[in-house]
C-alpha cells in the first residue's frame, strides 16, 4: 500500500530521524480511512506494509484482544510507533544491553518501564531498544502504525523470567516471508 500523502514534504535523501519517523506514524495513525482499511482477525495480529519516509520500513498492525509481541528488539534500527485505535501497553527496559555475544543477562533492579499508549499516543526509540507491546483489552482490537530505519535487518527475540533475560532467537527478513 502506498501513502503518497504521508511522504515527507522535502525530497531529502538523508536517513529519517526518530522525530521524522514519529511524525510519519502520527500522521498515518490519524488517517481514519487508512486505519479502517486494515482487515482485523479475531485470532491473530494482522499487518499491511506501508511506504515509509526516506526508505524506512513501515507497518499498519492490528492487535486482537490479549495479543502481544513478546520481548524483542529491532537491532540496529531506530523506530517509532503510535496507537491509532484502542490502547497498547509497552513494557521496556531502560538499560543499554550488549549488542552481541551473550545468551543470558541478569537485569538490574529499576530497569523496567511501562507505558500505556491510548489512541493518538506513541513514542520513538533508538537502537537496541528492548520491549514488548501488548493489547491487554479483553474485548477490543487495537491498531498501531510502526516505522523503522534502516529497514529491519533482524529482530532478536527474548524470554524473561524475573530479572533474567535470555536471547532465544534471531530473525532476519527472509524468516518473515
Amino acid at each position: 500500500m502506498s501513502l503518497p500523502s504521508l511522504s515527507p514534504a522535502s525530497a531529502s535523501t538523508a536517513a529519517p530521524t526518530q522525530a521524522a519517523l514519529l511524525d510519519f506514524v502520527r500522521r498515518a495513525a490519524a488517517d481514519a480511512e487508512l486505519i479502517a482499511s486494515l482487515p482485523l482477525d479475531p485470532e491473530g495480529r494482522t499487518w499491511v506494509r506501508l511506504a515509509g519516509p526516506g526508505g524506512s520500513e513501515a507497518w499498519l498492525i492490528g492487535w486482537p484482544p490479549g495479543t502481544g509481541t513478546g520481548w524483542h528488539d529491532h537491532a540496529d534500527s531506530v523506530g517509532a510507533f503510535v496507537t491509532a485505535a484502542g490502547e497498547l501497553k509497552e513494557n521496556a527496559l531502560a538499560a543499554r544491553l550488549p549488542t552481541d555475544g551473550w545468551k543470558t543477562l541478569e537485569l538490574s533492579d529499576g530497569v523496567d518501564r511501562e507505558r500505556r499508549l491510548g489512541t493518538g499516543q506513541g513514542r520513538a526509540f533508538g537502537w537496541h531498544h528492548v520491549h514488548e507491546v501488548l493489547n491487554e483489552s479483553s474485548d477490543r482490537h487495537a491498531v498501531s502504525v510502526h516505522a523503522y530505519y534502516p529497514p529491519l535487518p533482524r529482530i532478536r527475540r527474548y524470554s524473561r523470567t524475573g530479572q533474567t533475560l535470555r536471547l532465544e532467537q534471531v530473525e532476519r527478513p527472509q524468516d518473515w516471508q
